[in-house]
């Protein structure tokens, strides 16, 4: 490929929606154009280095027995009607009706499609185990999609779905995968961590997120410190240490003045946040309840509430923070909330808090707290669960040993669904009894563009990417320095076209441009290898060569140029 006939530009300004590196550079570097917020056009070097990846996948995935097919974006209700989401999934499912006024949503996974195509296509003991998938677009109508295509609404997706006999065989489908999954991580050269993860709306019995531990990664993580226990903080487990038993005070009101949060009030008292109440409002889509419900959640002061085990607790199928005047229906007041007496709501409390006595807890009056506030005595609630998050240097309870916590960016999904959407769907096979049993599934999904930013976030410098070969949208940088000497000019062409007859990959810079610029944006495309021909390189004898990732350069014989390449992508190739 020609520069000098290429689509797309490089730029040397920072984009201002720009809020990571690598959104910065795959914007600078011309691989990708934002079109509205969450949705990218690949350019060509961005299509170029996406149809890497999915190479090295469709390999990976081939080598496990995969078949690759491909399912439609387009799904029909009445699949996702079948298995119950259609209505448990909220605004992130876009639904529209067609001119028929049937009603279809766009696909942001294929569960339900491939329930229905098993349904009809697996019918004896005989066609299992299979293993599908497909590379597939996907739209996810996603509130607050950041950091260029680490979190879009529209995506591609590798998609992998087991169908097995029974439990043993999903246990050997999910090993397969784990390990192939694996594999395609090493061969991009990104380092990920596979973490106990929650089912959340995919359901089953289990479930890994392959994370790439990042500091602009959204997602926390814990680590144990000795053992190889890793979890998403969503479903963390800790070791809750109970406090010491005390005899029940006698409720106590007290001013508080102009005091609302938890520091100021343990500063006002002289106690620890141990020794306090919090109280977090949502409000909540809650399923088989046709308005959204307050929930009041209490948690004590030195822990913060997990969303995700509170809303696995009420059973809600969305939840977002309560406005001040939805506090004020339950009875109420914000900045200084008490469960004692409030109605209409759910209340929820940590299962630290019925055995954590005397504590302190709002009066629901502005300026005032209550003391010696216990459960049990002065209130109840409707769900007693653990709805706090882990912190860092809690204890693991196996081991007893501090947990780490490490900030992520979830590149990768497996689940283990087992019947979850084969009952439904009636989705059987015969087994060799002539009995009927439902298909064990398993789902399986890596994010494509998500992985190519990852890539470019691990693999840069100051200058720009600096891509491995299995990512790269070519191998080679060709540069002329020709200017309007025609010498150089022919040597260059001359090599760009044994380039291209030895099958090589090769980005040809040929434009008109000052040597700075083409070294620049060189740097900042981040190919491999870079060659240049020039009227110095010529004088010493041929082409310089020099690795992207190297200060290192060397002059090459003309002759030599093409074997010398071969030589070098065949290590680099053995050491990815």
């Amino acid at each position: 490929m020609r520069l000098s006939q290429a689509f797309s530009q490089t730029q040397r300004e920072i984009p201002a929606e720009a809020d990571t590196a690598s959104y910065q550079l795959l914007i600078r570097a011309g691989y990708i154009r934002p079109l509205a917020a969450g949705i990218f056009a690949l350019l060509p070097l961005g299509y170029r280095a996406i149809n890497k990846i999915a190479d090295v996948m469709r390999a990976e995935m081939n080598a496990i027995g995969g078949q690759e097919m491909q399912m439609p974006v387009v799904n029909p209700a009445e699949i996702w009607q079948s298995t119950g989401r259609w209505g448990s999934i909220g605004s992130e499912l876009n639904r529209f009706k067609d001119r028929n006024a049937r009603d279809f949503a766009l696909a942001m996974t294929h569960e339900e499609s491939v329930a229905f195509l098993t349904h009809a296509e697996i019918h004896t003991y005989r066609q299992l185990p299979q293993t599908i998938y497909h590379i597939q677009t996907k739209w996810r109508d996603d509130p607050r999609p950041r950091a260029g295509m680490i979190r879009a609404r529209e995506f591609t997706m590798l998609d992998s779905y087991s169908l097995d006999r029974d439990d043993q065989g999903l246990e050997q489908s999910y090993a397969d995968h784990m390990r192939a999954y694996q594999r395609i991580f090493e061969r991009v050269k990104l380092p990920v961590s596979a973490v106990q993860s929650d089912v959340g709306m995919m359901g089953g019995s289990g479930a890994h997120e392959w994370m790439y531990l990042t500091p602009i990664g959204e997602d926390t993580l814990l680590f144990c410190s000795q053992c190889d226990y890793s979890a998403n903080r969503q479903i963390a487990r800790w070791k809750k240490t109970t406090p010491a038993s005390q005899l029940n005070v006698p409720l106590q009101e007290v001013a508080t003045p102009q005091i609302s949060s938890i520091a100021d009030l343990c500063s006002f008292l002289r106690i620890k946040p141990a020794q306090t109440a919090k109280a977090v409002f949502f409000m909540a889509e809650v399923e088989n309840r046709e308005k959204p419900v307050l929930i009041f959640s209490v948690v004590r002061g030195d822990r913060e509430v997990n969303e995700y085990k509170l809303a696995a607790a009420v059973r809600a199928i969305s939840l977002r923070p309560a406005q001040d005047d939805e506090i004020r229906i339950c009875g109420a007041v914000p900045g200084y909330a008490s469960p004692i007496g409030v109605h209409d709501c759910i209340v929820v409390v940590d299962d630290l808090i019925p055995c954590s006595p005397n504590l302190v807890a709002g009066a629901n009056k502005v300026g005032f707290h209550l003391m010696n506030v216990n459960y049990q005595r002065d209130y109840t609630a409707q769900h007693v669960a653990d709805i706090s998050n882990a912190d860092e240097n809690d204890a693991y309870p196996i081991c007893a040993s501090p947990l780490l916590i490490k900030r992520g960016v979830e590149v990768g999904n497996t689940f283990k669904l087992g019947t979850r959407y084969s009952i439904p769907t009636n989705c059987k096979f015969t087994d060799e009894d002539g009995h009927e049993k439902p298909v064990i599934m398993g789902s399986y999904g890596i994010g494509l563009g998500r992985l190519l930013s990852c890539v470019a976030e691990e693999h840069h410098d100051e200058r720009g990417l600096c891509l491995p070969l299995s990512v790269a949208p070519y191998q080679v940088h060709l540069i002329s320095l020709a200017g309007k000497d025609p010498q150089i000019a022919s040597s260059a062409e001359m090599l760009y076209s044994e380039m291209l007859s030895e099958s090589l990959q090769v980005l040809f810079d040929d434009r008109a441009e000052s040597p700075g610029v083409k070294f620049n944006d060189a740097d900042l495309i981040g190919l491999p290898l870079r060659i240049t021909i020039s009227q110095r390189s010529l004088a010493a004898g041929g082409a310089e060569f020099k690795a992207r990732t190297s200060i290192e350069q060397s002059i090459i014989p003309l002759s030599e140029v093409i074997k010398h390449i071969h030589s070098w992508l065949k290590m680099r190739n053995e050491q990815e």
